[in-house]
């Protein structure tokens, strides 16, 4: 990790609360690599996040089996596993509507007059969560106050430029070179 400040003291102690608040979110280890331009002169703050590659998605498939009853015209899906039963259950009803899904039992869903297919869904997606926690650690480390936000994600880089005024061009190529040092 690298603080880039004009005042060297500032940039120790960012450094600091950065390394506290990624503890407390939980998401250190899930941090390949991080930059962060801060100048309150500006002001600006830019921060450049690289993060690990998570645990693949969990499909339909790695803890049900289902089979389709033509005659039925219903989806019958057993649950082997259920600890993703309820992101199922939301996703079917987002897919398939709240009102053609039933749940018999814990471990057995059925679908009535299925619209689209459930092979290979995916339920839940570990990158999601994680990208979810690393946004939680940008938004706390970002300064109170700088409301004006660039965005930019790729893959497995979040950048963002923050300030309280209008975002100037010469600040967005500091963060693009940023994020070309860190891929």
């Amino acid at each position: 990790m690298l603080v880039e400040c004009y005042d060297e003291d500032g940039a120790e102690v960012y450094e600091m609360i950065i390394k506290q608040i990624i503890q407390d979110v939980q998401v250190s280890r899930a941090i390949d690599d991080m930059k962060v331009f801060v100048d309150p002169r500006e002001p600006v703050f830019i921060i450049v996040v690289k993060f690990k590659k998570a645990a693949s998605p969990i499909t339909i498939d790695d803890f049900t089996e289902y089979k389709y009853d033509k005659n039925e015209n219903k989806i019958y899906i057993k649950v082997k596993d259920e600890t993703y039963l309820p992101e199922l259950l939301k996703k079917l009803w987002e897919t398939e509507g709240r009102e053609k899904i039933q749940q018999p039992s814990r471990f057995e869903v059925t679908i009535n007059g299925p619209k689209s297919e459930i092979k290979g869904i995916v339920i839940h997606d570990p990158k999601d969560d994680l990208k979810k926690k690393i946004y939680d650690a940008i938004f706390r480390i970002i300064p109170e106050g700088f409301k004006v936000i660039r965005h930019n994600s790729k893959e497995d880089i979040i950048a963002m430029v923050c300030s309280d005024e209008i975002i100037k061009d010469e600040w967005i190529k500091k963060e693009e070179k940023m994020i070309k040092d860190l891929t």
